[in-house]
């Protein structure tokens, strides 16, 4: 029988181009935790954006658990994993862990078999609708224009950038950046906002009152996902979908999102959920909500999973993650006209450049 010959863990820290900012954060790298599998000759890949304790999860606890499984039981390995961290819990770094572990099997059982992922999951689509994200408070007016022009020319439907600059403490600023936003890209292309938890939930009714002429589309985190009933005072008077989930590491998690009213617009990212097993699981529960699903950050690694849900909304194509993923494989995927086209290469039809960013890697 065919098994899971070896596991590693490779820790990858990236330099952003220049400093970025949300409303409650602020940084000037990014971190990616890359997993291979191999078996039969095939390699999968999966990651994560997390701390390099992730990498330290794998090699000391997953990988040990995961060796030697059979690869084309995906979902029984991936309840191994969940089985074994509950004394640590699953929150945090120890889930990210296991959602890269949990990719990178899906991508070597498709691979194995020779098919594309999305075809090994099953498609609804063969095109997959995207928002440009990226809008940083860090930018300053002229880099703005720069990254928004960048999306224009390239067919761009939605555009996201951020808000609740300092926790909230800079209001006049976001609506002045949302303002020159929407004068940017015009009335024809979608704006969205984010505030990552930054305001308070008076505060952020009262700015989306003042920005009502300016037709925002989504406003995401609001308030604190942890806050889901002041998301959902939100959610109750603003003029924009509300989103929120991107945190969210179990099905309970999502649940409680969907049945307080909290969200027009679930999401899930898969780096952090439980990987691609627990991520077409969640589409599940917002679907028997009647609500749609948005994959957060890490595109390529959404793509051909968000192609197997009818309940998808979009996917977020993160103009970090974008910028790493590129830089890391061959065969990223680059959108044009408000969608990415899937591929049939096999598997997430990826390949490592393992020399190009040799001097990215801190640990393996």
């Amino acid at each position: 029988m065919t098994v899971v010959e070896r596991v590693e863990a490779s820790v990858y820290v990236f330099p952003t181009d220049v400093p970025e900012g949300d409303g409650t954060f602020a940084w000037d790298s990014t971190t990616m935790t890359l997993v291979r599998v191999w078996s039969g000759g095939a390699t999968g890949i999966g990651w994560t954006y997390g701390a390099a304790e992730c990498g330290a999860v794998i090699r000391s606890t997953l990988a040990p658990l995961v060796t030697g499984t059979d690869p084309m039981d995906v979902p029984g390995t991936w309840e191994k994993m969940v089985r074994a961290v509950r004394n640590s819990g699953r929150q945090g770094a120890i889930g990210y862990a296991i959602s890269a572990v949990d990719a990178a099997l899906w991508d070597l059982k498709a691979r194995l078999l020779d098919v594309p992922l999305s075809g090994l999951l099953g498609r609804v689509r063969t095109e997959v609708p995207v928002y440009a994200s990226g809008g940083f408070t860090t930018y300053d007016d002229a880099q703005l224009a720069e990254q928004l022009g960048g999306w224009l020319a390239a067919g761009a439907t939605r555009v996201k950038v951020k808000i609740g600059e300092s926790w909230g403490s800079q209001e006049s600023r976001d609506l002045a950046r949302m303002t020159r936003a929407r004068e940017l890209i015009g009335d024809d292309v979608e704006l969205f906002v984010d505030a990552n938890g930054g305001y308070s939930a008076k505060q952020a009714i009262r700015v989306m009152d003042q920005a009502r002429d300016l037709d925002i589309r989504w406003f995401e985190e609001p308030v604190s996902s942890d806050r889901i009933d002041q998301l959902a005072e939100v959610r109750a008077i603003v003029a924009p979908d509300v989103a929120a989930g991107e945190y969210g590491y179990d099905l309970f998690t999502f649940r409680r999102l969907c049945e307080s009213g909290a969200v027009d617009v679930l999401q899930a990212d898969v780096s952090r959920c439980g990987g691609l097993t627990e991520w077409m699981r969640v589409a599940a529960v917002a679907a028997s909500f009647g609500l749609e699903l948005s994959g957060h950050c890490a595109p390529n690694l959404h793509v051909h999973v968000a192609a197997g849900i009818p309940n998808l909304r979009h996917l977020e194509w993160f103009h970090d993650h974008d910028r790493i993923e590129r830089r890391m494989f061959d065969g990223a995927l680059i959108p044009r006209d408000g969608v990415v086209m899937l591929t049939d290469a096999p598997g997430n039809g990826l390949t490592m450049r393992e020399a190009d960013v040799a001097k990215f890697l801190v640990s393996a």
